[in-house]
């Protein structure tokens, strides 16, 4: 693929080297001096030292062919802008970082691909995994939806129940979800006939449930 890359920080420095690492044709645009110059000596790639809210430099870059745009600024002004003049080329895949929450509207019209602020999502994780050390792997869809994988313990409520009467029970929060089952290194797709045993490895689709009671119920962990 060719991609344009704006920025080169942490997040964009980071991109680089796996979008390069990949064989794809990668152009860099930044607007610091120093990272530029940095990003050209460490990647095989085009690193344009420009200011990628400018017509000419996007052209410079060969937005025409691009395959894909990526923001990653650490400024959601710029960012904005970068796709909005992305957008006029029509540009197949238009994708950025959005850090603060009240700019994901702009996006949504844009018709952007978000990536919410790196760093929030890097706390929120941190934070989950001291909150609920059970939890092997967690993903904040929205405000009050979540992925959660984790390993069901000897005294959960959840172990020895059969998914299709897991509710009716009360072992299973009402918005709570098996979507994920691996057993003994076996992946499953559970059905309402599937009983839940110590060990099994579950991704949970949270909606509606309070996260603690989620995880409650698959574990010995007060909610």
């Amino acid at each position: 693929m060719y991609l344009i890359i704006v920025g080169a920080g942490n997040i964009g420095s980071n991109l680089i080297e796996r979008a390069v690492s990949d064989g794809n044709d990668v152009v860099v645009v930044e607007k610091d001096e120093q990272r530029a110059n940095d990003a050209s000596a460490e990647y095989d790639c085009l690193v344009l030292h420009d200011d990628a809210t400018n017509h000419e430099t996007l052209m410079d870059a060969g937005i025409d062919r691009a395959d894909a745009v990526i923001s990653t600024t650490d400024v959601d002004a710029t960012n904005i802008m970068v796709m909005l003049l992305a957008q006029e080329y029509d540009i197949p895949n238009l994708v950025s970082v959005v850090h603060d929450p009240d700019n994901l509207p702009v996006f949504e019209k844009i018709g952007v691909t978000m990536i919410e602020n790196p760093q929030r999502l890097i706390a929120d994780y941190l934070y989950h995994s001291v909150q609920y050390p059970s939890v092997s792997d967690f993903i904040e869809l929205d405000d009050s939806t979540e992925l959660v994988e984790l390993t069901v313990t000897e005294a959960a409520p959840m172990n020895g129940q059969r998914l299709s009467a897991a509710l009716e029970s009360g072992a299973l929060p009402e918005g709570c979800l098996v979507v994920a089952l691996n057993r003994d290194g076996d992946f499953r797709a559970p059905r309402g006939d599937t009983i839940v045993r110590a060990g099994d490895q579950v991704t949970i689709f949270n909606e509606g449930a309070s996260l603690s009671e989620a995880v409650a119920a698959f574990t010995d962990t007060e909610p």
